[in-house]
């Protein structure tokens, strides 16, 4: 059984699910410490190349685990995120077949950003038939740091592949996986040039939101796949 473990973003890019389509379970780190990068932000294209869709948080919260993060609502950056998002993608070929269930989930109000996120996560395994299935850290009670801490995931899971980004190589003591009869395998993603509204040069990684919008959930499946 192949596992990956992976803090959920704010309408991650095309690689977080590349992953987790690879993967039979996928296990939400709800119990680490908030990631400044793209836990409650990411991008989308615009006349300027790319512009950030951020989620306020409330103040000394960027100290908190995941799970306890709370947005800030007194600023309405969900219906700017609608206004953005309408703008820029309003005229793209495929952006019609997920408005309204978008709208829908940022039209109401969320008071935990972790609650957000997985929402949204799971409406777009919805939308791409992605079948793996999801367990949060804090259902487990894992003990360990660094990759001790990934080796007694795997274990509590049952799992004897644990599929790491591959910026694991940089961090992840591979023979510890070794020593534990885990095998370690790593992410072999590569963003594929597509057409995008608005610009002329492919501008990669961006939220999956754009290749939603631009190609569609078929050719989004055969590209990930």
């Amino acid at each position: 059984m192949i596992i990956s473990i992976h803090q959920p973003n704010y309408l991650p890019y095309p690689g977080f699910f590349h992953k987790i389509i690879h993967s039979d379970v996928l296990i939400v780190q709800d119990v680490t410490k908030f990631d400044e990068r793209f836990s409650n932000r990411n991008k989308i294209i615009s006349s300027n190349k790319w512009t950030w869709l951020t989620v306020p948080i409330k103040k000394n919260h960027k100290e908190y685990q995941l799970k306890d993060v709370e947005i800030f609502n007194d600023l309405k950056w969900n219906k700017i995120h609608r206004k953005k998002l309408e703008s820029v993608y309003n005229k793209s070929n495929f952006y019609n077949e997920y408005k309204t269930d978008l709208n829908s989930i940022l039209e109401q109000k969320w008071e935990l950003l972790l609650e957000l996120n997985m929402t949204l996560i799971k409406k777009i395994f919805e939308w791409l038939k992605i079948k793996t299935k999801i367990i949060y850290e804090s259902e487990l009670e894992i003990k360990g740091e660094g990759t001790n801490r990934l080796i007694n995931i795997c274990r509590a899971v049952d799992a004897d592949v644990y599929l790491s980004g591959d910026m694991g190589h940089d961090y992840l003591n591979e023979d510890v996986f070794e020593l534990n009869n885990i095998k370690l395998e790593y992410q072999n993603y590569t963003p594929k040039k597509y057409e995008q509204i608005l610009s002329e040069e492919f501008i990669p990684n961006l939220s999956i939101i754009d290749m939603l919008a631009n190609i569609g959930r078929d050719e989004i499946k055969k590209i990930l796949d």
